[in-house]
């Protein structure tokens, strides 16, 4: 199967707003975990007494190649310190995971395939050459142990089979040898089927399943894709019917499903996990490496760039468990069961609001998506992620000029010690396209031929539409490009500071509860709207200064709350009547509006209101 491979953190460097980005993580609560957290700082894998299963794997995940990629020296160290760690811990079998006095049968073995993913991430950064042996002694031991039925995928195992394809790939690529394959073969017949499942996804449990999980449904969508090639299998597009599948009957406007933490329909005020947001991410990724289909990368930004900003606080201290398209309060539900599956506190942004599961994950999504700016196979290079970075690979270097999403303009400066092909993977909804100072019709992606000792810039401007996209429950969502517009609710945090179970939440990774103080009951009344640009600021996804905005004209209408809820809004209006004029707002990107209204009701439509006044 044709496969784009991904560059290293030595070949990939970020720049511009993304590096802004990445410091922000790197100063707060995913660069400090170790510091401040017990599940990571006092861990069983690294010899302590804490959480010795998913946590230390998931966070080493997003933090080593976010300490690579910043060339952070404090942040490395820290790595090699986890890492020489656990290793030090491998026993002479192979066995690595800390599962302590649990028998081997009875432990869930979905650690095994996670840290073993996360030693190939750590490979792949550091080069460290102890690794492929390790990784190796790690697998043949899990294969010794599955082929003799001494030990079977259980539980999360069972569900996410296909994330050891990730160290299984890498040490085919690197071994060769034929029980790796059959290993490949033992773990997907273990392994749930998911397309038996299909049918569990049209309709809302309201129970907590595996088979409806929305982090395993986020992961699952590239089973068929990193492992077919070892199964000798032919791809068949799997990942197109589940993901169109999940999003018909559980879509969301940004691209994600709602799972909170089980799927949960249609409704705006339901919840996605945080989790799903970054495991989404990185299947898109994957998806796009193994297929090359264009759509996989629109998905990947529209996620990114909306979803995964809009359930971290600006300063990256502390996050929600699960968002909501619609969500005017971020508060404690006492009574109301607003989600399905989860707790009153994980609207919250917070230290570890609900589970600490996303604490620990949620790093890998900023990181992964800088590696993914670039892509390669043998002498052409692709432009995927087109956010501001620069590549040096092989004698070629490439740096990219943009302020992307935020301004659609690009400047590529480009020199090489060799022939190369250059493609610039150009999205769906670029309209008039200028490519060199020239007015250009693309069809496909702009291809170019550099020859070695070359030095070439290549610019390239494009217009996207402001449309107004249909939602479910009669309700309409703002779209331009990649990013999602909503109406920003302004708030009051109040900051809830206290310890639980030896876990201290203080200032700044206490909890917080966003309370409400503007008015969320409007609707859409024109379909004019105006861009406004500014500079992109210290915090690119600003809540307080973001660097585009639309103005739109809007009405209060009579859109009341949930039944017997005052801090959740009704997923649709009972009542649309118009309260008023017609005002003109500011609406923000998605990922800047902490409490926000995303889905809009719609009253009749006007041509705009030129003398309606900003309220």
């Amino acid at each position: 199967m044709f496969k784009w491979d991904f560059y290293t953190t030595d070949e990939i460097k970020p720049d511009g707003w993304l590096k802004k980005q990445l410091r922000i993580q790197a100063d707060g609560l995913n660069g400090n975990l170790d510091k401040i957290w017990p599940d990571i700082k006092e861990s069983a894998w690294i010899g302590g007494t804490r959480e010795g299963w998913e946590r230390v794997p998931y966070w080493l995940d997003g933090f080593i190649p976010l300490a690579y990629l910043l060339k952070d020296e404090d942040m490395i160290a820290r790595v090699k310190k986890y890492v020489d760690a656990i290793l030090s811990f491998q026993r002479e079998d192979g066995w690595i995971c800390p599962s302590g006095e649990t028998p081997i049968e009875q432990y869930d073995n979905w650690a095994v395939l996670l840290i073993s993913k996360t030693l190939t991430v750590y490979y792949q950064c550091s080069k460290d050459e102890r690794i492929p042996n390790v990784l190796y002694r790690i697998y043949k031991n899990f294969y010794e142990l599955l082929k003799s039925e001494r030990v079977k995928l259980i539980s999360w195992g069972k569900f996410r089979w296909y994330e050891g394809f990730i160290a299984l790939n890498f040490l085919y690529d690197f071994y060769k040898e034929d029980w790796l394959k059959d290993l490949a073969s033992i773990l997907k017949k273990q392994g749930v089927d998911y397309k038996t499942l299909f049918g569990e996804w049209k309709k809302p449990k309201n129970a907590w399943r595996l088979e409806t999980h929305v982090v395993n449904l986020a992961m699952m969508l590239k089973c068929e894709a990193v492992s077919c090639d070892l199964l000798n299998e032919p791809y068949k597009g799997f990942a197109n019917k589940a993901d169109a599948l999940l999003k018909k009957y559980n879509g969301t406007p940004v691209e994600t499903f709602t799972g909170d933490e089980c799927l949960s329909g249609l409704s705006p005020i339901q919840g996605t996990e945080l989790c799903a947001v970054v495991e989404q991410m990185y299947s898109y990724e994957q998806l796009f490496a193994y297929t090359g289909e264009r759509k996989w990368a629109e998905m990947l930004e529209v996620v990114a760039f909306n979803a995964l900003p809009a359930t971290i606080s600006d300063d990256m201290w502390t996050h929600q468990y699960v968002q909501q398209s619609n969500q005017i309060a971020c508060m404690t539900f006492d009574f109301f069961p607003v989600y399905r599956t989860v707790n009153k506190d994980a609207g919250l942004f917070g230290l570890e609001p609900n589970y600490g599961c996303c604490t620990a994950n949620f790093g890998q999504g900023w990181p992964k998506l800088a590696l993914s700016a670039f892509m390669h196979d043998n002498d052409t290079i692709i432009s995927v992620i087109p956010v501001p970075s620069s590549l040096d690979a092989d004698g070629v270097k490439i740096t990219l000029k943009t302020d992307y999403p935020f301004k659609n303009d690009f400047t590529y400066e480009i020199s090489s010690e060799k022939d190369f092909n250059f493609i610039i993977r150009m999205p769906s909804f670029a309209e008039n396209v200028v490519v060199g100072g020239r007015a250009r019709k693309v069809k496909g992606n702009p291809k170019f031929k550099i020859k070695a000792g070359e030095k070439r810039k290549i610019t390239v401007k494009y217009n996207v539409k402001i449309e107004l996209d249909e939602r479910p429950y009669d309700l309409k969502t703002v779209k331009a490009g990649s990013l999602i517009f909503a109406l920003p609710i302004k708030f009051e945090k109040r900051r809830i500071e206290y310890e639980r179970k030896g876990v201290e939440r203080k200032f700044p990774y206490c909890d917080y509860e966003l309370i409400p103080k503007t008015a969320w009951n409007y609707a859409i009344s024109s379909d004019d709207f105006e861009i406004r640009r500014s500079k992109v600021g210290e915090v690119p996804f600003s809540s307080e200064k973001p660097p585009v905005t639309l103005k739109a004209e809007l009405r209060r209408i009579k859109w009341d709350y949930a039944d017997g809820f005052d801090t959740v809004c009704a997923k649709s209006p009972y009542d649309r009547s118009p309260i008023g004029k017609a005002v003109v707002k500011t609406l923000y990107p998605y990922g800047a509006a902490k409490l926000r209204i995303t889905e809009f009701p719609e009253v009749e439509r006007t041509p705009r209101v030129r003398s309606a006044k900003p309220e």
